[in-house]
This record gives C-alpha cells, structure tokens and sequence, in this order.
C-alpha cells in the first residue's frame, strides 16, 4: 500500500485552458505533456497508467500533479532559470510561429531562417532555434492525394474491420505486385564501409532488365506468399492466385485486400474467383495504397534488399528476392494496425478542412 494520492480538482476554467494547452500547435511540447498528464489525472486514471499512456515514467506523473495540486496552473510552468535574461519574448516567439504557419514570402513559395529573420528583425540563429523547439520545417514538403472514390467510408470500415477483428477460420491476405523492378548493376566494384568513410558506389549502372513481384502478406503472422514473373498482365495475377489458393489451407476461407489495377478485375480474374468460393474480395479505396499492409512490406524490402544491391541480370535479382522472402519468414514480424475507422475518418475530416479552397 503506498501513500494516499493527494486529491486533485481541477475547476472548468482550468480544464478549458489545460485543454487549450494540450491541443494548441504553439504550445510548447513540455507544457502540452503536462496539462496531458493533469487532464488524464483529473479524470481518476491511476498515475501508472498516464504513464503508460503517454510513455512517460510514474515519477514524472507524481511530479507534475503535485505540483499542479500546489500551485494551480503556474506549478506547471518552468520556473525562471539561472543566467543572463531572456531577449527574445514570448510575443516574438508567438509571431515567428504565425508567420510560419499562416504566411508565405512575396519571393518565394516557403520561408527560409534568412528571410524569416529579415522580416521579423531577429537572428537567423535565433529563427533556426524557434523552429526546431517547435518542430517546424518549412523546406520540407511531403505528397499526399484524397480518395475520389464514392465507396470510401464503407471500404475503409471494411478493411480495417478485417485487420482488427479478422473473421474465424479465415486468412486475411494484403495483395498486391511490386512492378518494373529493374536489375541495375553498377559499372564498377563497391568500395566497401571503413572507419569514418561511408559506403561509395558508381552514379551510373547498366540495366540488364525488369522483373514483377506479386506479394501476398498474411496480416495476423507477417509470412509473405511471393513469386516473381517476367509480366504483369491479369494471366499472372491468376497464376499467383493458383499459388495462394495450394499455400492457404483447404479448411480456411481466404479474404484478399487488393487496389483496383484493371488486372485485378478482368473476367478471367472473375471466372477464377466464382469457381473459388472460399476467395473474398475487398478492393481498397482508390488512390489509398497505405491501407494495404503489403505496401509497407514492399517499402521495407526495397530498403534492406533492392536500392543498394548490384544486379548482373533478371535472374539474380529474382534470387536475392526470394532469399529475403524465405529469410524473413524465418521470423515473421506482422504489421499490426492499430487506428481505428473512426480515427482514420477523423484525421482526414480535419485535413479536408485545413486544405485551401476544399469546398471547392
């Protein structure tokens, strides 16, 4: 038994403004961890299971609710710290971070430290210090594309319904083909990892072919079903189906997660699946590759296999692929999926409203 929790209440004022801090993109992180840590405790979750949550340590938990016991809500803020004086205040701060957030350069599409400090009067150093403390990095852009597709809800419930509740007797199996991968050989001989030297490799390479690797990802075990072919046209796909369906057993029905390639639906594929009837179907929504596990698989393999080996022909690389294919099968390691529908549809909710003109 250890010592009695002192009690925490927290009145709505404060739990308006721990709020504000916990979800605020200009909080501090510090700050919106431990108004995390005060709300979860306000709510009677024992201090090691806010620790678990938000992978702090239970001291931690106890440090800060004490203090949020004792002082309110300025026990949760740093006290001052020794040395010479702040020059850069909070209001500086705040409008560095609204302008990178909320404004573009008439000259250019992102902010640089140089341009940024010039329109705010402050140091470039100081500009590059404000943007990591809060992680912002406008020269940076990633790609993303929204599903078109009309069936989009319904397929993501469907979908991640099998990743999270698979069907008994039942083999759920992400689908899909990694095509035109090529076997590049470099021109000449690696020069090999040293101390203080990293790894070099000639820019240029001789093509000795492409080859196509149809994939089939078990979701529960992380075994990979994989067999290379020359083409990739809808006879392939059938063969590879021919493959799953001798690899799956008989007792077993079989749930396939594929996107909507035109070989996926040809009626030679259809006429196959109607003489197949423990086979079922769940096309993914289009322009929504990352609900596909398989695609995860491919990312890896490319790292650890493909990008950085040296391929004298189609053969060889077909060779260093299945090796990998047997090797991690050796030790299986599945994807687990852990967002649920509602959380997926929640996050694009708020996307769609922070993208420009999205009514239109």
């Amino acid at each position: 038994m250890g010592r009695p929790l002192p009690e925490l209440i927290v009145t709505e004022e404060q739990r308006s403004e721990l709020r504000g801090w916990a979800l605020r993109p200009t909080s501090a992180q510090a700050l919106a961890l431990r108004a995390r840590i005060v709300l979860l405790c306000a709510e009677g979750v024992p201090n090691q299971d806010v620790a678990e949550e938000l992978g702090v340590s239970r001291p931690t938990v106890g440090k800060w609710r004490q203090r949020f016991v004792r002082d309110g809500l300025d026990g949760l803020v740093d006290a001052p710290r020794p040395g010479a004086p702040r020059r850069v205040t909070d209001e500086q701060v705040e409008r560095v971070i609204a302008r990178t957030l909320e404004e573009s350069p008439k000259d250019a599409t992102h902010w640089s430290t140089r341009s940024m400090a010039a329109r705010t009067g402050l140091s470039q150093s100081t500009i590059s210090r404000i943007w990591r403390a809060f992680v912002l990095q406008p020269h940076r852009v990633e790609t993303f594309k929204l599903s078109n597709d009309p069936l989009f809800v319904s397929k993501v419930r469907d979908i991640v319904g099998l990743y999270m509740h698979p069907p008994d007797k039942a083999m759920v199996l992400c689908v899909d083909e990694k095509s035109q991968m090529q076997a590049l050989e470099r021109t000449q001989p690696l020069l090999p990892m040293g101390p203080g030297a990293a790894e070099r490799r000639t820019h240029d390479y001789v093509r000795h072919g492409t080859t196509t690797l149809f994939a089939a990802l078990d979701a529960a075990t992380g075994r990979v079903i994989g067999k290379c072919y020359r083409r990739h046209r809808a006879t392939e796909f059938v063969r590879f189906l021919r493959v799953i369906d001798g690899s799956v057993p008989a007792a077993l029905d079989v749930h396939l997660v594929i996107d909507n390639y035109s070989t996926h639906k040809t009626p030679a594929v259809r006429r196959w699946l109607a003489r197949h009837p423990r086979f079922h179907v769940h096309f993914t929504p289009t322009y929504s590759s990352w609900i596909n596990l398989v695609e995860s698989w491919f990312s890896v393999l490319t790292n650890r296999r493909v990008r950085r080996g040296s391929f004298a022909s189609t053969r060889q690389l077909e060779s260093a692929v299945l090796e990998y294919i047997d090797s991690s099968n050796d030790s299986p390691r599945p994807f687990v999926w852990t967002k649920t529908a509602d959380e997926i549809l929640e996050t694009l909710r708020r996307m769609c409203e922070r993208i420009s003109d999205s009514a239109h």
